[in-house]
């Protein structure tokens, strides 16, 4: 167990480290078990973050020319899917030298580009795989061996596993990846959850999308399906990190962005906040009720509104009150100005704004075009 703690949303909670340095401990140790010959219960590693761990070795097993062991993954208290599973190393001597890394059972395999490995490599990432390699190297180092090894990197749970995870939206098969940047888990990471829209974003781009739809949540996921004919394949989701999103698009050279979403989450947008969880800011029925009043409504109805307790109910009066199509008019011009405002003019940003009891209630300009370019796209495929 690491003793490292960190401090989100007034919590204490433990880091952890990541399934890269389970992997590179449990190759290590099977590979000073294989030279040395020797039981070893811990096996010893500094991450590349500067983090000496030393972590537990479990499930040894030897035979002729090879020894295998696992780690098991502690993700801290971050609600990691890989938390408490096996990740397995086998080393053995092999004909050719050098050390060959793979993935074996439980380890997915690539089937798209745009990831960090290659198409039809295991998905083990560049920095676990040169930890994994600096880790056997040491052992080599130690004992004087200048034989070939091969070192096979395996999860029992694997393939169960990697459902709960993005891999299968990735084309990532079989199991899951060998992660980790730092070697540790960060609880509750923003970082980490905005590193996988990227790469969710990469394989989209890889596959010559262009444009792309992204989506805050399940509401919008299932809009696009049922409502715009866009498959979930054809979407990324960007949770609250809209901003961040818009970011990593314009980075990455994306030529436009079509957001899909409530009214509940996308309408913080008209008054430029770019991470729309609650806890940085529930302004929603303060920007109705302002565009409300520009929409022509009284004061007793922008009352109402402040007052209500959704954004439907919100939508309610406005309608109501004759008001509706005036207002949303409003929130969509102020979308459009803050979205073009975040990505600097350098590529097309619309929104389209629905509510699940009334539908569609307000598209920026741009927002027809970008979908039927989108539906397009679907129907050349």
């Amino acid at each position: 167990m690491l003793e490292e703690y960190v401090i989100r949303q007034n919590k204490k909670l433990r880091r952890g480290y990541t399934t890269g340095s389970c992997a590179a401990a449990a190759a290590k140790a099977a590979a000073g078990m294989l030279l040395g010959g020797s039981l070893i219960p811990v096996s010893r590693i500094t991450t590349p973050g500067g983090i000496a761990l030393e972590l537990e070795i479990l499930d040894v097993a030897r035979g002729d020319g090879w020894v295998s062991c696992a780690v098991k993954k502690d993700g801290g208290d971050d609600p990691d899917a890989t938390n408490g599973i096996l990740i397995c190393a086998r080393v053995s001597y092999r004909e050719e030298p050098g050390i060959l890394i793979d993935g074996g059972a439980g380890v997915g395999r690539v089937t798209l580009p745009g990831l960090d490995q290659p198409v039809g490599a295991a998905a083990i990432n560049r920095v676990p795989r040169s930890m994994i390699l600096s880790a056997v190297q040491e052992v080599c180092g130690q004992y004087g061996c200048e034989r070939g090894l091969s070192v096979i990197i395996s999860v029992p749970d694997g393939e169960a596993v990697a459902g709960k995870t993005f891999n299968p939206r990735l084309g990532i098969i079989g199991g899951i990846s060998i992660l980790g940047t730092t070697g540790i888990v960060e609880p509750m990471s923003e970082d980490a959850l905005i590193k996988t829209i990227e790469v969710e974003m990469k394989v989209l781009i890889s596959g010559g999308n262009d444009y792309i739809m992204v989506i805050p949540g399940n509401y919008g996921k299932i809009f696009s399906q049922n409502e715009l004919g866009i498959p979930d394949r054809k979407s990324l989701k960007c949770s609250n990190y809209i901003g961040a999103t818009v970011d990593l698009a314009a980075g990455l050279g994306v030529k436009g962005i079509l957001f899909v979403g409530h009214i509940g989450k996308l309408i913080k947008l008209s008054g430029g906040i770019m991470n729309t969880h609650s806890r940085e800011a529930d302004c929603r029925m303060e920007l109705m009720a302002a565009a409300a009043l520009r929409a022509g409504a009284g004061s007793a109805a922008a009352a109402e509104i402040l007052d209500a307790g959704t954004t439907d109910e919100g939508i309610r009066i406005l309608k109501e009150n004759g008001c509706l199509e005036a207002a949303m008019d409003h929130i969509m011009d102020r979308i459009a100005f803050y979205l073009n405002h975040r990505c600097m003019g350098r590529m097309e940003t619309e929104a389209m704004v629905f509510s699940n009891v009334y539908g569609i209630l307000g598209q920026t300009k741009g927002a027809a075009a970008m979908l039927s370019r989108l539906r397009s796209g679907e129907k050349e495929e």
